[in-house]
């Protein structure tokens, strides 16, 4: 991993920094939404805690799992090292939500009200923390001007591939969260876009295979993609149940000047965060 400086003698690692940058930003537009549809944003700073604890865990897992079982159960001390890598962000998803489902219901709130508050922050954080990482693609077939050359060979960046697409779901969720008419569509919509955008960079990752081109990570996303679709069924068939109250919500903004302003702000956050990556990682 990329040592960015030192702190009294323990490093600051890349990808670290970059993790916590996104958590941080994720947190904040999600504080940002609780608060413009009502819901109680001290619920949404409580839920970052133990989160984050239980998204770590279950990437932890779940990489465990599903991509070097046999491995660990010949080193099962190995399992904690977390810092030496080895996470799924399948896993880290699904830790959190699971969390997300037994805290608010513990709490008597709504999970999938809160869920449409929190996704366009998750897919924000998901970016800006890609950016850090140092894990890349497969070597390109042919070479390609942004290729990253490691050990003499030129790589697929699937980091930037990521990071870019996440950006772009961030812009679709963001547009969209305005106009949703029953609660969870919009969390439904990022379990779709997530595990579309994860299916499309793996093609140039490298992971363990189920069958062919399929990888681990591919059946993961397809069973995100499954559990996306149940939901997407129930509430169909329940949404009067779900139904968003709209004094909640303001009428979103159509005209074309207010769609420009939000693709700006993508271009200028893709730009950065592509001289960030090269400047950092070359």
């Amino acid at each position: 991993m990329k040592i960015l400086f030192y702190i009294f003698g323990f490093p600051i690692y890349f990808f670290g920094a970059m993790i916590s940058l996104g958590v941080l930003s994720g947190i904040f537009i999600s504080y940002l939404e609780a608060k413009r549809k009502k819901l109680d944003v001290d619920r949404i700073l409580d839920l970052a805690i133990f989160g984050i604890i239980s998204a770590v865990v279950g990437a932890r897992l779940f990489y465990v799992m599903f991509y070097d079982l046999s491995y660990y159960l010949q080193n099962l001390t190995d399992i904690i090292l977390i810092s030496e890598g080895g996470l799924s962000i399948h896993g880290g998803l699904i830790g959190a939500f699971i969390y997300g489902l037994f805290y608010f219901r513990k709490h008597k709130l709504s999970f999938l009200k809160y869920a449409d508050a929190i996704v366009p922050g998750i897919i924000l954080g998901q970016g800006i923390g890609r950016v850090g990482c140092d894990v890349f693609g497969k070597v390109m077939s042919q070479s390609l001007p942004w290729g990253i050359v490691r050990q003499g060979q030129l790589l697929h960046p699937t980091q930037l591939y990521e990071f870019v697409l996440n950006y772009i779901v961030f812009l679709i969720l963001w547009r969209k969260r305005k106009s949703i008419r029953y609660n969870g569509q919009l969390f439904v919509w990022y379990l779709i876009l997530f595990s579309v955008n994860r299916g499309v960079v793996e093609l140039y990752r490298n992971n363990p295979s189920v069958i062919g081109w399929f990888s681990i990570s591919h059946l993961l996303s397809l069973f995100i993609l499954i559990t996306a679709a149940i939901i997407l069924i129930f509430l169909k068939k329940n949404r009067s149940v779900y139904l968003v109250d709209t004094i909640e919500y303001e009428k979103i903004d159509t005209r074309t000047s207010d769609w420009v302003k939000d693709i700006l702000i993508i271009i200028a956050l893709i730009t950065v965060s592509v001289l960030i990556f090269y400047t950092v990682q070359t």
